[in-house]
C-alpha cells in the first residue's frame, strides 16, 4: 500500500531573486522573507507559507519557495541546482513532497521505473543562524517538466513551515500534461496524487488566496 507523501513545498523559479521577491509582493500584497543560500547548489531563496485552504486553522507544513541562482556563488548556469540557472522568466517550477519513509518510497519508485535520481544531503543556514539540514532526491534535469516532483526528508531539523512566514492560502494545486496516464503512473509512484489534465504541454498550476485576490502561479 502507498501512504499518501504531504506536500511539503512549491518552487517560484525566479532569475533575478530581489527583483523576483519584490515582483511577487506586487501580485500578492505579502512580501517573503530571507531563507538563506544553498552553498554548493547556487541558489538562494526566500519563503512565503502556505495555508491549505481545505485545512483552515491547521498547523502549516508548506511553503512558497522563491528560488533564484545566487550571485555570491557565481555558479555557471548550467551548474545551478535544479535546472534554476536555466530560468529566463518566473514559473511554478517544480515541487517537493515529503513521504513518510524516504528510502522506502525511493526503492518503490525505481522499482515501478521511475528515475527519481540520487539521494543527496545538503542544507542551509538561516539569516538567524539556525542550521536546517535535509535529505532529498537530485535529478540533472527535471522530468515531466517539473510535474515530478522531487522528494525530501528534513531529518532532525525544523520545517521551514514552523518558523513565523508570511502567509498566504493554498486553494488549488494541479497539473497539465502531454500524456496524463503516464504522468499519473509516476504521480502514484512517489505517493504524489495530484489532479492531472491534458494539455498541449507539461506543467503546473497553484491558484493562491492572497490579499490582493486569487493570484494564478503556473509553469512558464
Amino acid at each position: 500500500m502507498t501512504i499518501p507523501a504531504t506536500l511539503d513545498h512549491l518552487l517560484w523559479a525566479v532569475p533575478d531573486l530581489e527583483a523576483g521577491v519584490r515582483d511577487l509582493a506586487a501580485l500578492t500584497g505579502v512580501t517573503a522573507v530571507p531563507g538563506g543560500a544553498h552553498p554548493g547548489l547556487g541558489t538562494a531563496n526566500y519563503l512565503l507559507a502556505l495555508e491549505r485552504a481545505d485545512r483552515p486553522g491547521a498547523p502549516r507544513t508548506a511553503y512558497l519557495e522563491i528560488i533564484g541562482p545566487d550571485p555570491a556563488q557565481a555558479l555557471p548556469a548550467e551548474e545551478v541546482n535544479l535546472e534554476v540557472g536555466r530560468v529566463d522568466r518566473p514559473s511554478l517550477h517544480t515541487w517537493a513532497v515529503r513521504p513518510a519513509d524516504l528510502a522506502a518510497t525511493v526503492g518503490r519508485a525505481r522499482a515501478q521505473g521511475v528515475d527519481v535520481g540520487e539521494v543527496r544531503r545538503t542544507g542551509r543556514t538561516t539569516p538567524d543562524g539556525r542550521s536546517l539540514r535535509w535529505a532529498m532526491t537530485a535529478r540533472p534535469r527535471l522530468a515531466l517538466g517539473g510535474v515530478q516532483p522531487f522528494l525530501i526528508d528534513w531529518l532532525d531539523t525544523p520545517h521551514p513551515a514552523e518558523a513565523d512566514l508570511p502567509v498566504l492560502v493554498l486553494r488549488e494545486l494541479s497539473a497539465v500534461a502531454t500524456d496524463v496516464a503516464a504522468t499519473e503512473r509516476v504521480l502514484d509512484a512517489l505517493g504524489a496524487p495530484l489532479a492531472v489534465v491534458p494539455g498541449a504541454g507539461d506543467g503546473l498550476r497553484a491558484v493562491l488566496d492572497t490579499p490582493r485576490g486569487a493570484v494564478e502561479l503556473r509553469t512558464a
